[in-house]
């Protein structure tokens, strides 16, 4: 087996046993992705139990439609961003009725890439309920033009050891 999938379902496999260890629902809203996410954890026997759902949102106005992002944040700052990575994590919450969501937004290419967000660009977020309400973080990465299956590729692992980090400690 291609030892990034190894790693990719290994990492799916620890998430699903985490979320149902700790009786945590998980969801995605995924963009470049287009789902690669939910379909590996998916995957996994037992993923039922915790993984509830998620939503492709590949064009702007399905973010906006059905995760609640707002217009004025993808116009001011671009769908692949921070802003918008997190309001889609957020949206996510909500729409989708989980504990945790995990949200990526970027560029894979050949086409689409700009001199600020070039190809490669990837915006990921994590949301979750905490005791003080919602919380929401984001991180930047930046792959390159190493093409666009394998941008999607590691989008999916760094994804995943995100949302792994995030359950081990929760």
């Amino acid at each position: 087996m291609n030892p990034l999938l190894k790693d990719i379902f290994s990492l799916a496999k620890q998430i699903v046993t985490l979320g149902n260890e700790r009786g945590l629902l998980i969801g995605t809203a995924e963009s470049c992705t287009g789902g690669l996410i939910g379909g590996a954890i998916t995957a996994i026997p037992g993923s039922s139990g915790c993984f509830k759902g998620g939503v492709t949102a590949y064009d702007n106005a399905v973010k906006t439609k059905l995760l609640g992002v707002p217009t004025d944040i993808i116009e001011t700052h671009g769908a692949v961003s921070s802003p918008v990575a997190e309001a889609m994590a957020l949206g996510a919450l909500d729409a989708l009725g989980v504990d945790i969501a995990l949200s990526i937004t970027g560029i894979a290419g050949p086409g689409g890439g700009s001199a600020d967000k070039p190809i490669g660009t990837v915006w990921m977020s994590i949301a979750g309920h905490t005791e003080n309400g919602p919380h929401v973080g984001s991180a930047l990465y930046e792959f390159g033009d190493i093409g666009r299956n394998r941008v999607r590729d590691q989008a999916c692992l760094k994804g995943l050891k995100m949302l792994n980090q995030f359950l081990e400690t929760a």
